[in-house]
C-alpha cells in the first residue's frame, strides 16, 4: 500500500488520465476507434526528444556551460540572473523539467558555496519561472506546444509568431524580478570535473537534436517522425544503451491516457457541446484556468478537441503554467528539488511561490489581449 501511495505522489497526473480514461471508458465502451485516439506522431517524436535531451545530460554538456558562466560572476544580482537565465534559455531546447533537473541543484550548491543560502528560495523560484516561461518559445520546449504545433499543422512562422511576442515580454519581467537582490560581491568558484566528452556520442545527439527539429516542423515530409524515432531507438541500443532508461515512459503513457479520454469525452455530445461553448472565444482564459487543476499538458490536449483557435490556446495553456504548483510539472519539480535542501523553509517557499507566480500569471493574461487583439 505504501508503493502505491509513493507512486500515485510521484505519477499524480498519469494517475488522474488513467482514472478519467477508465471513466469515460464506461459511457464509449472500447472499440475500433480508441487506436485512432493515439497521435502517435506526438508519441514519437517526445521519445526521441528525451532521449536527445537524456544523451546531452549524460555527457554534462549543460552542467559544464553552467559552471563556466557561473565562475564569471562578480556580484549576487548576476550570479542569480546568470542561474535564472540558465534555466530561461536551455528549456527552449531541453524542456523546462528537464532545465530544472539540471539547474536547480547546481544553483543551491552554488549559493551555499557562495555563502548565499538567504537567496535560494527566490533563486528557485525565478528558475522555475524561467523554464516554464523560456520553455514556450519552441515546440520542443514542453509538451503541449509539441502536441498543439502538431494538432493545428503549425508552421515554423505560425507558431513562432504565437510564442515569441509573449515569451520576450515573460523574459523582460522576469529580467526586472532580479533587481531587488543586492549586487553585493560574491565568490562562487565551482570546481566540478566532468571528465573527457567522448565526441562520437556528442556528434550523434547532435544529429539527432538536428533530425528531431526538421521533424517538428515537418521538414521533407510529415512523416520524417517515423524515421526519427527508428534512428533514436537504434543508435542509442547500439551505442549507448543506458540512455534508453532515462526515457520518461510515464510521460508518455500519461499522454495515451488523456488521449483516449478526450477521444471518448469528444463522442459524447453532451460533454463535447458543453467544453466548446465554455472554451470557443476564451481559449486563453480557458486554458489558463484549466492548467491550474489539471496541469497545463492535460489542460491543452482536452481543450484542443473543442476549438479551431490553436494559437490562443497554447498561450494559454503556456502561461498557464504559472500559479499553482500543479499547473506545470516542471513547477513541481522545482518544489521537490528545493525541499530535498537540508535546510529548506517549505511553507515560506509556497508562499513566496504563490504569491510571485499569481501575481504574474494576472500580469501576463492581461498583457496577452494587447498582445494578440486578432486571437483572443
Amino acid at each position: 500500500m505504501k508503493l502505491v501511495i509513493q507512486f500515485i505522489k510521484k505519477e499524480t497526473v498519469l494517475c488522474i488520465a488513467a482514472l478519467l480514461a477508465l471513466v469515460s471508458a464506461f459511457f464509449v465502451p472500447p472499440d475500433a476507434e480508441y487506436i485512432g485516439y493515439i497521435n502517435f506522431r506526438v508519441l514519437g517524436l517526445l521519445f526521441a526528444l528525451m532521449i536527445v535531451v537524456a544523451g546531452f545530460r549524460k555527457l554534462y554538456i549543460f552542467d559544464r556551460i553552467a559552471v563556466k558562466l557561473t565562475i564569471k560572476c562578480s556580484n549576487m544580482r548576476l550570479l542569480v540572473l546568470v542561474l535564472t537565465s540558465l534555466c530561461f534559455f536551455s528549456s527552449m531546447l531541453i524542456t523546462n523539467d528537464v532545465a530544472l533537473l539540471t539547474f536547480v541543484p547546481l544553483a543551491i550548491n552554488v549559493l551555499i558555496i557562495a555563502n548565499a543560502e538567504k537567496y535560494i528560495i527566490y533563486t528557485v523560484i525565478l528558475q522555475t519561472i524561467a523554464a516554464n516561461m523560456g520553455s514556450m518559445l519552441t515546440p520542443m520546449g514542453n509538451p503541449q506546444n509539441l502536441y498543439l504545433s502538431d494538432f493545428y499543422g503549425m508552421d515554423m512562422a505560425g507558431f513562432f509568431s504565437a510564442t515569441m511576442p509573449i515569451c520576450l515580454v515573460s523574459g523582460i519581467i522576469i529580467l526586472l524580478m532580479h533587481i531587488p537582490i543586492r549586487a553585493e560581491n560574491v565568490n562562487a568558484s565551482v570546481g566540478t570535473e566532468y571528465g573527457i566528452i567522448d565526441k562520437k556520442l556528442l556528434c550523434m545527439y547532435i544529429f539527432l537534436g538536428i533530425f528531431a527539429f526538421a521533424a517538428v516542423f515537418n521538414f521533407i515530409t510529415d512523416k520524417l517522425y517515423i524515421a526519427l524515432t527508428a534512428a533514436a531507438l537504434l543508435l542509442t541500443l547500439i551505442f549507448d544503451r543506458s540512455v534508453i532508461k532515462k526515457v520518461d515512459w510515464f510521460l508518455l503513457l500519461t499522454f495515451v491516457m488523456f488521449f483516449i479520454f478526450v477521444g471518448n469525452a469528444a463522442r459524447i455530445a453532451p460533454v463535447r457541446e458543453f467544453a466548446g461553448t465554455l472554451t470557443q472565444g476564451r481559449e486563453i482564459i480557458s486554458g489558463a484556468i484549466s492548467s491550474q487543476f489539471i496541469s497545463n499538458v492535460p489542460a491543452a490536449v482536452m481543450l484542443s478537441s473543442f476549438t479551431d483557435n490553436g494559437k490562443a490556446l497554447m498561450i494559454g495553456v503556456d502561461i498557464g503554467g504559472l500559479g499553482t504548483p500543479i499547473a506545470s510539472l516542471a513547477s513541481l519539480i522545482g518544489y521537490r528539488l528545493y525541499a530535498a535542501y537540508e535546510n529548506s523553509d517549505k511553507n515560506k517557499y509556497m508562499l513566496v511561490f504563490l504569491f510571485i507566480n499569481f501575481v504574474m500569471l494576472a500580469a501576463l493574461l492581461v498583457i496577452s489581449h494587447i498582445l494578440y487583439p486578432d486571437i483572443v
